[in-house]
């Protein structure tokens, strides 16, 4: 072996087991950590003096501080920082509790009965666990799988949560659905079809039960998508590379603060939320100091309908942020797969339902991106003798985790540029839902069949996935506004030009959260959030641009009940005023909402937004008309949008960037 390759071996070794972040005082918007969950635990439990099992954890995570508060300490981190505070979601005696705990002087603030009926909190694994084993005991669902002559050791039974449809009072149940495995791991592809159960889940009991529909359990042939599994012919073969950085890595992990390149943030995480990027700043070369341009920002809500309204299906709705947890269902990432080997991994805690904490290894990963890209470059021809060619490399830092809520697997990445660019994508792949059904050719569908038919039996069903972002923009500070920059076209009259036509910028600020509410693609224009309080040398405001990538709108109509809960889906970017209390697109408590505490009702109020701290919500769409390449595992498909400086800076930023040194490698067979 030679000695550069033992030298890269080493690296990528170091580099996977050793390179963590370094442990130090806690920062304000730090996750809690284990000890302090337990706290929590210790605090709730000793506070009721009911039976231990009558009582659950639902949701426990840092109570951020309040904005002024954190910003006074920023001012001076050497002084005594806010006080730690924990925000929890309990379940006693059929009523949902949210208390404050102060983790600091180890007391509970306050406890408050939540007295809506508009819906519940976040599910947990481990009440959907419970949920998923009762069919196994139940007669008729046991009955039903011997008549459909299946081995019930081969069944496998999980959750759907079941939306709302117009009930007055809706209780907390959820549906358990059943699928097949023998032959196969790759259980989302051979459903039970037409059986279904109804849990309570506060007495974690079957209320209902139904066997409606008598089709084929779709064949496991060609439905494994195990590596162990697959058998020749192989292909297509990639051939191997390596990533070396002799230098080490670029950036610095303090904890939960990152710095890398011209870029300081924070990464913290939340069982609801996930990932979330904090305190986003960037040096600015020419006025020597980090400039603010993210506060806070996280996936708010993912909404994913089905377009199937029969009885089996039509309840399926589902808000799989709010309902199941995008931290909550974070996986460990897979060194030399999920992340590249120059990746730094981080570990995540959430609280179980009796409030222990739960360790997810390796949930999010840190690193440099050498995409091949360019940052920027220029060849001149025209200067007599000469031939300039300048050429930047460019290279991003990515923060990244991976959920996987049931079938569906969500690669979410935040990228930072040295340009002042943040880039967030979203990829998804995983296995579609699929409905069985009698058909195998097409030629026999003679009514809807809401989807593809993508195997024998096999119907992908039409979806939508909408991903709904909160990003607290502080640009240069606090106060800002959002302009809508349009797109006009004028006409040449006055027949002093021989052209008849061009294109002008007319700028309009909102003033108020109905003037914001925008569904992209009906006219043309660039959406900035600036802050009118500063400006550059030649007087343009200081901004940065909401570049859209994936945009769809729903096309469900506005009285059906998914999107009555689903409202905040009907504009792609709506701006409010920022209230810490306003996080959740859909409403706090989503699961079985009626869809009257989301983002489109909070806007009814129409508040002021002119020259005031706002938060800019961004939806990303996605309609999903399955193929046969989804079929048996989906390829990943890919989205995402960028915040990108304007005006931001005084011109080029990276102008004087240093390309990295290059390391020349030889590929060998």
């Amino acid at each position: 072996m030679a000695a550069s390759t033992l030298k890269l071996v080493f690296f990528l070794l170091f580099s996977f087991f050793t390179f963590s972040p370094i442990t130090s005082s806690h920062h304000p918007l730090d996750p809690l950590t284990p000890s302090e969950f337990k706290l929590v635990r210790t605090l709730v439990k000793k506070s009721y003096p009911s039976p231990k099992h009558n009582l659950t954890f639902q949701y426990i995570s840092l109570d951020e501080p309040d904005k002024p508060a954190l910003h006074s300490w920023l001012s001076k981190p050497k002084s005594k920082p806010p006080p730690r505070r924990a925000f929890v979601i309990t379940r006693l005696n059929r009523q949902s509790h949210e208390l404050i705990v102060d983790l600091s002087n180890r007391y509970i603030v306050s406890d408050k009965v939540y007295n809506g009926n508009d819906g519940y909190p976040l599910l947990t694994f481990d009440e959907q666990t419970v949920a998923s084993e009762l069919p196994f005991s139940y007669k008729p669902f046991i009955d039903s799988v011997k008549k459909r002559r299946l081995n019930l050791s081969e069944v496998v039974c999980t959750t759907f949560s079941v939306g709302w449809f117009g009930e007055e009072h809706s209780g907390r149940v959820i549906k358990i659905l059943c699928f097949y495995v023998e032959g196969s791991a790759n259980l989302y592809v051979r459903p039970l079809e037409g059986v279904s159960l109804l849990v309570d889940l506060d007495e974690l009991k079957i209320v209902e039960y139904s066997d409606r529909a008598r089709v084929p359990v779709p064949k496991a042939e060609g439905t494994e998508y195990r590596r162990s599994k697959q058998k020749p012919p192989f292909g297509p073969r990639l051939n191997r590379f390596a990533i070396e950085q002799p230098d080490g890595p670029g950036f610095k992990i303090n904890g939960h603060k990152i710095s890398w390149a011209n870029w300081e943030f924070h990464v913290g995480f939340d069982v609801r939320a996930g990932p979330i990027i904090s305190l986003a700043s960037i040096y600015d070369l020419e006025k020597g100091t980090y400039r603010q341009v993210l506060y806070r920002g996280f996936v708010s809500e993912l909404f994913v309908p089905y377009m199937d309204p029969t009885e089996e299906w039509y309840y399926k709705t589902f808000f799989d942020a709010g309902e199941f947890g995008f931290g909550q269902s974070a996986m460990p990432l897979e060194p030399l797969a999920d992340c590249p080997a120059n990746a730094a991994f981080i570990d995540a805690y959430y609280a179980g339902e009796d409030g222990t904490p739960v360790k997810i290894s390796n949930a999010i990963c840190i690193f440099e991106q050498h995409s091949g890209s360019v940052l920027w470059r220029h060849t001149e021809i025209a200067i007599s003798g000469e031939v300039i060619t300048e050429v930047r490399p460019e290279v991003s830092l990515i923060v990244r985790m991976v959920t996987t809520i049931g079938n569906y697997d969500y690669i979410l990445d935040w990228e930072f540029k040295p340009s002042g660019s943040i880039k967030i994508g979203v990829g998804l792949t995983g296995i579609l839902e699929v409905k069985a059904a009698d058909y195998t050719h097409t030629s026999q569908i003679k009514e809807e069949a809401y989807g593809t038919l993508l195997a024998k039996n096999t119907i992908g069903v039409y979806h939508d996935h909408f991903l709904t972002y909160y990003l607290d923009l502080d640009v240069d500070g606090e106060a800002n506004s959002f302009v809508k920059n349009n797109l006009v076209t004028k006409r040449v009259t006055d027949k002093s030009s021989l052209r008849k036509s061009y294109w002008t910028v007319e700028s309009e600020t909102a003033k108020t959260e109905l003037d914001a509410k925008i569904q992209l693609c009906l006219k043309p224009s660039e959406l900035v959030v600036v802050n009118p309080n500063k400006k550059t040398k030649p007087g343009n405001n200081i901004g940065y641009r909401l570049i859209p990538g994936s945009i769809s709108n729903p096309l469900l109509s506005s009285d059906d009940f998914p999107q009555i809960r689903g409202a905040f889906t009907n504009y792609n970017v709506w701006v409010t005023p920022y209230n810490k209390s306003e996080k959740w697109a859909g409403g706090q408590y989503i699961d079985r909402s009626h869809g009257d505490d989301t983002l489109a009702t909070w806007s009814l109020r129409n508040r002021g937004i002119e020259n005031k701290d706002v938060v800019l919500w961004y939806t990303m769409g996605f309609h999903h008309v399955p193929s046969q390449e989804d079929f048996p595992i989906m390829p990943t498909l890919s989205g995402g949008f960028e915040l990108r400086p304007t005006n931001f800076f005084e011109s080029n930023p990276v102008l004087k960037t240093k390309p990295p040194n290059h390391v020349n490698c030889t590929t060998k067979p």
